[in-house]
């Protein structure tokens, strides 16, 4: 089985997002060849980056470091849902990202962005660019413009069949890219 990591990108109280992550999450689970873990930031509560040595070393001193580097370590791929603010990625995805290097290589990452009007585009162009560095085949999975008005009373995302579309051409997108890139691990 292909180990799926879902990582939600915002840590900050109030969030919405954890509704499109808890979709995104159930629905990868329903696929027989994944086997998925939600990873929310929040929960893994990474502190600012604190260790000595460059991540490419792997000279880990943090056991929250070394925690973090065998969870991403064993995946296969990632699917990084996130929110954009100020034209970026929410810091804490961005610092989750850099306390690993070798670990995140030559795997697929599918990026669900959610927003406002542009539904997490910005967000999205700043981690293909950091993603490439780290030699991972990232793709656009899902934009969610607007997203909120798919929320329901009770804090659960309502996908549309567009949406539902779009996350399953995702998943077969990561399947594919897995199976071409695991050569190269």
């Amino acid at each position: 089985m292909i180990q799926l990591k879902v990582i939600l990108g915002s840590t900050r109280e109030g969030r919405k997002g954890i509704s499109v992550a808890n979709w995104v999450y159930e629905a990868a689970k329903k696929r027989t060849v994944f086997e998925t873990e939600f990873i929310d930031l929040k929960s893994i509560n990474l502190p600012f980056m604190d260790e000595p040595e460059h991540p490419r070393f792997q000279k880990y001193t943090q056991q929250h470091t070394k925690d973090w580097s065998k969870k991403i370590e064993g995946a296969d791929a990632f699917i990084f849902v996130t929110p954009e603010y100020n034209y970026g990625m929410p810091a804490p995805l961005k610092n989750a990202i850099d306390y690993l290097v070798k670990e995140w290589a030559f795997k697929p990452v599918a990026m669900v962005g959610y927003g406002g009007i542009v539904g997490g585009t910005r967000s999205i162009q700043q981690l293909k660019q950091v993603t490439n560095v780290l030699q991972m085949f990232p793709f656009d999975g899902l934009l969610l413009p607007n997203f909120t008005k798919q929320i329901n009373e009770e804090g659960i995302f309502a996908a549309t069949e567009g949406n539902e579309k779009a996350v399953e051409l995702m998943f077969a997108q990561l399947e594919k890219l897995h199976k071409t890139l695991v050569d190269l691990r």
